[in-house]
């Protein structure tokens, strides 16, 4: 593995039930209006769709996505990304405490021309910019379940 590949996890404890969080994290087309770093979803088909997102640096990643796993018993939602980044990502929503716990687990391989040629400089800076984006995420959903 390269220095344009990544593996991150991202673990976010809300009040919410699990039902309540998997319902919102399966309708990815409307994590634009609660997710400020997700700019745009559009549908292709039931399984496809393309995203475009940005964060604190001044690019946008464009990808396509595919569903792979839906699995609301396990309450487990996975996709394959390609485009911009390459690779897959999983939500996992579980029972915890009295709320839920959302795993976010992503592996990508970066194919942005300007990321690869920037990747060893530039990777603590790009794991920064990923963090903001799961925070600012994990605020929204928050919020999202409150208005619920």
């Amino acid at each position: 593995m390269g220095w344009s590949h990544y593996r991150f996890v991202s673990i976010w404890d809300v009040t919410a039930p699990p039902d309540a969080v998997y319902g919102i994290l399966e309708r990815a087309e409307e994590y634009p209006q609660w997710w400020p770093q997700v700019r745009e979803v559009t549908s292709v088909d039931d399984t496809t769709g393309t995203m475009r997102i940005r964060s604190a640096l001044p690019y946008d990643l464009v990808m396509t996505v595919r569903a792979s796993r839906r699995d609301p018993a396990a309450g487990i939602l996975e996709v394959t990304l390609h485009g911009d980044l390459d690779g897959w990502a999983r939500w996992t929503v579980t029972a915890h405490g009295a709320g839920s716990r959302a795993t976010y687990e992503q592996e990508v391989e970066v194919r942005r021309r300007i990321m690869r040629l920037l990747a060893v400089p530039g990777r603590a800076v790009f794991r920064v910019n990923h963090a903001l984006m799961m925070r600012a995420g994990r605020r929204g959903l928050a919020a999202r379940l409150e208005g619920v």
